[in-house]
């Protein structure tokens, strides 16, 4: 099994017969008048039928940016430059936006981050979903009304809100109402970006726990973007962790918080409190995320890493196995600064 970033397989812990979703070298950037924008550059994982990933890291790290890339859903000054998006084997980068629309919503679908902006204001909420249903599945729609009452029993939606508008639900209905309209056509994967961001910590909890028994119900694949580490923790099989564009740790959710290897990772866990064990002080972590635009030269991470030695500002590290899972680091345990 190769220990590079190009083998996606390997990285992810693909089930047999394969991933239902492989990612291999992905690379994507935008074009503005300030310069290119290394959003997501070079990243490979996979995810096998049933398994949920966690992305995490800053806000500005790219996770967002990766996420609209496996849908495609990008503006013009936006271009996918090299890698492959392989849904159940399928390369989706060159297919032409008509045939990627009949994927979207039927084999992969979105979350997006914000419900109050996900949904038009000037339809009905049921009418929305019934719309997404006839268009991907092309049934009737007494047989689409029927789908919806069941989504709305599957998110824990009172059925009689299906026929109000967006306005006259609260946060917490219409972030379960999102939920609802990415799962009608049930698509193979489910990309959650920040689906409990501004809702309160109850509601949170709900919601998460929510998806978390739809996943167990449905058999579906998840990936979760966030920047709380608490979520990833509650809700993943897996964990990636990006930083400025790239991915540099990738292992199962016990591995990566049990035993973090990257400096980036351990810095993250570091500030990040625990209501369990020993007190101890949180880190804070010194600087922020580069300008992609020009980023470091070597090891993205390295003008922040009390660890970087000449290597880690030179050269830029592949991501291999480590022990139980994978990271890209020239100097993980510290011992050559």
């Amino acid at each position: 099994m190769s220990e590079r970033s190009g083998d996606a397989e390997a990285l992810g812990g693909g089930r047999s017969p394969g991933p239902v979703l492989a990612v291999e070298g992905l690379t994507m950037h935008y074009s503005t008048r300030a310069g290119v924008v290394r959003a997501v550059d070079g990243v490979s994982f996979s995810v096998g039928k049933g398994q949920a990933l966690g992305l995490v890291g800053e806000s500005g790290c790219g996770k967002s940016s990766l996420a609209l890339t496996l849908l495609k859903l990008l503006p013009e000054n936006a271009q996918i430059l090299s890698g492959r998006i392989l849904l159940d084997g399928m390369d989706i980068v060159p297919l032409p936006e008509e045939r990627m629309r009949e994927y979207r919503w039927s084999r992969i679908a979105m979350v997006f981050q914000a419900a109050m902006n996900s949904l038009n204001p000037v339809y009905r909420v049921g009418e929305q979903i019934i719309e997404a249903l006839e268009v991907h599945v092309e049934s009737a729609r007494e047989e689409s009304l029927r789908r919806v009452r069941e989504l709305y029993d599957l998110v824990n939606l009172d059925p009689s809100l299906i026929m109000r508008y967006p306005h006259e639900y609260s946060g917490g209905m219409k972030q379960r109402a999102v939920i609802a309209m990415a799962l009608a056509c049930e698509p193979d994967v489910v990309i959650a970006d920040e689906p409990t961001t501004a809702l309160d910590v109850i509601v949170q909890d709900h919601i998460l726990r929510e998806m978390k028994n739809v996943r167990a119900e449905l058999g579906m694949s998840m990936i979760y973007v966030s920047h709380d580490m608490a979520v990833i923790a509650e809700v993943s099989d897996m964990v990636g962790v990006m930083y400025a564009g790239r991915l540099v740790e990738l292992g199962s959710t016990v591995d990566v918080f049990r035993d973090p290897i990257h400096p980036y990772t351990r810095a993250l866990t570091s500030a990040f409190p625990s209501v369990t064990g020993e007190k101890h002080e949180l880190t804070v972590l010194p600087g922020e995320p580069p300008n992609m635009i020009d980023p470091p030269s070597g090891c993205r991470f390295h003008p922040r890493c009390p660890y970087a030695t000449d290597p880690c500002r030179s050269e830029t590290p592949p991501i291999v196995r480590r022990g139980g899972h994978w990271a890209a680091c020239w100097n993980p345990t510290g011992e050559g600064a």
